[in-house]
């Protein structure tokens, strides 16, 4: 079940990537979802339940709309500091606590925020903690607790 609990939506991925829904290409999209669930190491996932799909779907929406609203924020004032003729920097490292139950949870936490210019997450601990690189440690540290508060609510409600 595990199996095609990855396999599947990687599969679905591809197709959604390719366009193309010719044989060949089903074949391998086929072939590269499983050699990839086959690389994986063995992690322990909830049960699959229909009753779950919808809650699932709605958080993962929310969830890329949140990533993608925090990509253009940290555009914009990654822009604004780059533009500035004095190039208002203050960088510096500042630990985030992931919150999450789940190193997978963690991990798309720390994708997330990598994402976002002018942040990038360096290391993580044993206990989820992001050390995270930022251009201006000031703004970055005033909005953390907020947006991963946000980021770890959608993934408890797609993960856990």
């Amino acid at each position: 079940m595990r199996f095609l609990q990855i396999s599947f939506p990687l599969f679905l991925v591809y197709l959604a990537l390719t366009g193309n829904l010719t044989l060949p290409n089903l074949v391998m999209g086929a072939l590269i979802s499983s050699g990839i669930t086959l690389l994986l190491p063995p992690i322990a996932l909830p049960p699959f339940s229909f009753s779950r799909l919808p809650t699932f779907l709605w958080a993962g929406l929310r969830y890329v709309f949140v990533v993608a609203w925090d990509v253009i924020k940290g555009t914009y004032s990654t822009a604004k500091i780059v533009l500035d003729p004095k190039l208002p920097i203050q960088p510096g490292i500042i630990a985030i606590p992931s919150g999450t139950k789940t190193e997978l949870g963690t991990a798309l936490s720390a994708h997330a925020i990598t994402l976002s210019p002018g942040e990038m997450v360096i290391a993580i601990d044993e206990d989820g903690v992001m050390y995270t690189h930022c251009l201006n440690v000031e703004d970055s540290a005033r909005f953390v607790a907020e947006a991963q508060s946000l980021r770890k609510n959608l993934l408890s409600k797609m993960f856990e």
